[in-house]
């Protein structure tokens, strides 16, 4: 038998309390008879709202793909202080 939730006792609970109220006001029973079938009503009432409420999926492991991080761009831009390197002349040979 699964464990009540926090949930499923509060609703059970407060279903108790207010059912009692609510019919010992609409009945207007005085008798300790009347009263225990009232108290016993109302706590088979809780019972079965606690035990319906729906219960929280269990949790299941997901993956998480993480994104790659890029590597960072390393750039090489002549320095506008310094001559550009020059490349060696070719020549075609005579034919």
């Amino acid at each position: 038998m699964p464990r009540p939730t926090v949930a499923s006792l509060a609703y059970g609970s407060c279903t108790v309390i207010f059912s009692t109220f609510a019919m010992l006001l609409l009945s207007g029973t005085s008798s300790g008879v009347g009263i225990a079938v009232v108290a016993v009503s109302a706590l088979a009432l809780g019972l079965l709202v606690a035990m319906t409420v729906p219960r929280p999926a269990p949790r299941r492991l997901v993956a998480v793909a993480r994104p790659a991080v890029p590597e960072p761009v390393r750039a090489t831009v002549p320095s506008p202080l310094r001559e550009p390197a020059r490349e060696p002349v070719r020549e075609r040979a005579a034919s």
